[in-house]
């Protein structure tokens, strides 16, 4: 059974954070709220911790994963991020954004593109994770804690326009698959990031459209 910790959406317990870092760095995978849906996550540098993510989520060792970034400076680290990928992100961070960009030596294999050498990073607008990030001190996991469609556009079941996921029933589903539930309070939200790839110069491409991608447009 997963340890429940409730957090203040705005002004997260520093206590309580620093708990789930210690887990998170000693190994635990945790359920979490982002600011598009919830997510499956743990320390990006803990191994074995990657690895129970991807057997939760039965995801291939070839199929990337996306990880959180506590800011523009911090994805620099682990990204090549070019002058006009710099400019773009600058105005859409931090939101509901995941840029594809070259990935660094700091991003282990098992998380980045095998083939590509690429990765998938968000800077997201919800003041838990980016709390959680900056105590721990690594970004950490975000794959979807819902199963999506074939285009990775929407759950299923699909929701309608302002319905919500049932937090209850989705917590009750992971509770023996995680170590920790982390609830800010929020509803479970149910539309999924907007995809931009920033890995060619003056060639940003949106590989999926998700929350705000008017705003990615206009930002092109």
């Amino acid at each position: 059974m997963a340890t429940l910790y409730e957090i203040h959406p705005e002004t997260p317990q520093a206590r309580r954070i620093e708990q789930i870092g210690d887990a998170l760095a000693k190994g635990a995978v945790m359920l979490y709220p982002t600011d598009t849906v919830y997510a499956i996550g743990c320390d990006i540098n803990v191994k074995s911790a990657v690895k129970r993510v991807r057997q939760i989520k039965q995801l291939a060792n070839d199929k990337p994963l996306t990880f959180l970034c506590s800011s523009l400076s911090n994805i620099a680290s682990y990204a090549r991020v070019s002058d006009p990928a710099y400019r773009i992100m600058k105005r859409l961070i931090p939101g509901p954004f995941t840029f594809l960009l070259p990935a660094t030596k700091l991003v282990p294999r098992l998380v980045m593109d095998p083939k590509r050498k690429t990765t998938g990073i968000r800077v997201p607008d919800r003041a838990v994770c980016l709390s959680l990030i900056e105590t721990l001190g690594n970004p950490i996991i975000s794959t979807s804690a819902y199963l999506l469609s074939d285009d990775g556009s929407t759950p299923i079941p699909t929701m309608a326009v302002g319905q919500t996921l049932d937090k209850a029933e989705l917590f009750d589903r992971w509770d023996k698959l995680v170590d920790l539930i982390i609830d800010d309070g929020s509803e479970p939200g149910y539309e999924v990031s907007t995809i931009l790839d920033l890995t060619e110069d003056n060639r940003p491409k949106i590989l999926r459209k998700g929350l705000q991608a008017d705003l990615v447009e206009s930002s092109i």
